[in-house]
């Protein structure tokens, strides 16, 4: 790799990702009409030391 160069990684989980809000899990818990994608998130993070970032919600557009 030549010396100046960055490379750039696509860190976007959804290809929508930019026009989503990013939520967490408790919002997810709370939500009146639960996805697959955010009960999914759920279930991951019920696991005991498990890290969240949140996860973009389909249901909360800016």
């Amino acid at each position: 790799m030549a010396k100046g160069k960055k490379i750039k990684k696509d860190k976007r989980q959804h290809s929508n990702q930019v026009n989503l809000k990013m939520v967490t899990s408790t919002t997810c818990q709370v939500c009146k009409q639960q996805c697959a994608q955010g009960l999914a998130y759920l279930e991951k993070m019920s696991e005991p030391g498990a890290i969240g970032y949140g996860v973009p919600c389909i249901l909360t557009k800016k």
